[in-house]
């Protein structure tokens, strides 16, 4: 079976820094996708670009939280539950899981794909910043809600079958394999395709590491890819002194930009006969049957009753 990976740019549109080094990696297919944030300040620059160069890879990145202190937006709807004390979007997902009024929340949802398909792009697939929707802090997932406005856009959506169990993060979660399969069975009887895998590494700079001993851990995992479609995910930005200054683990950034562009990644992608993919070959290949899916969903639901 083959080994296929989606490598996705988040936070495309988050500051110009992010921006320089997304146009980049896109325009020399060094990445699958990136994904747009609609409330963040550098979104329109980021949107007249893919506008203008008509690029077919370009996701939604629904953008519910604000967490740098030094970076901060606001929601495109102004709806007060969505915002701290200061009116911006909430720093951390706990906050927004515990504060956020779920009709706020849909109707921010729609606003972000509305201003997105306004700016002249076409939207490649859906994802979530931070994971803000997934109920992952409380256990009060909107995960249902936006799987639902996907599937009427006709999009696929970043979640994820199964569970690689060398995954730093997902692997780490006590009792995900019921709330993953419902999501999943879900996505299915929606008819949202999603990739097989998603594979995370950790976002700030671990205790000791170096650019090297960085490049070798995803290296490594390139080597150990599960047969199907997996995503990973980076958020590259480039060498800025405000952005290393003032926003925590930028020089992680700066690697992740770095990696992209070094022939060991591009030699390792060969030998470990990965193959570049991307949401067109989930929207593809790897949508389900609704029906066969439902009665799945509905097992699923009787098992864990």
């Amino acid at each position: 079976m083959e080994k296929r990976l989606i490598i996705n740019c988040d936070d495309f549109g988050q500051s110009a820094a992010m921006n320089k080094a997304i146009m980049h990696i896109l325009e020399e297919g060094k990445a699958s996708s990136a994904t747009i944030m609609a409330p963040a300040p550098g979104f329109e620059e980021a949107a007249d670009w893919s506008a203008r160069r008509k690029q077919r890879n370009v996701g939604l990145h629904l953008t519910m939280t604000s967490e740098f202190e030094t970076l901060r937006w606001s929601s495109l709807t102004g709806h007060s539950s969505l915002h701290d004390e200061y009116g911006y979007q909430y720093r951390t997902v706990k906050e927004f899981e515990q504060g956020a009024e779920t009709k706020a929340v849909i109707k921010e949802i729609e606003a972000q794909f509305n201003l997105v398909k306004k700016a002249g792009i076409n939207i490649s697939h859906v994802d979530n910043h931070m994971g803000s929707l997934y109920g992952m802090e409380t256990g009060r997932s909107l995960l249902p809600q936006t799987l639902w406005k996907t599937s009427r856009w006709g999009l696929p959506s970043r979640f994820f079958r199964y569970i690689y169990k060398e995954d730093p993060l997902l692997s780490s979660l006590s009792n995900v394999e019921r709330p993953v399969a419902l999501a999943s069975a879900l996505a299915d009887t929606f008819g949202v395709p999603i990739p097989d895998y998603l594979l995370s590494h950790p976002f700030g700079s671990l205790e000791g590491e170096t650019y090297e001993s960085f490049k070798q851990s995803i290296l490594d995992k390139l080597y150990k890819l599960p047969d199907g479609v997996s995503e990973t995910y980076f958020h590259p930005g480039t060498d800025d002194p405000w952005m290393l200054e003032n926003i925590p683990h930028w020089q992680k950034r700066v690697w992740e930009y770095r990696l992209l562009f070094d022939d060991d990644f591009a030699y390792t992608m060969r030998d470990a006969k990965v193959i570049l993919t991307d949401y067109r070959y989930v929207q593809e290949h790897l949508k389900r049957p609704r029906m066969r899916s439902a009665l799945r969903l509905l097992k699923v639901l009787i098992k864990s009753g």
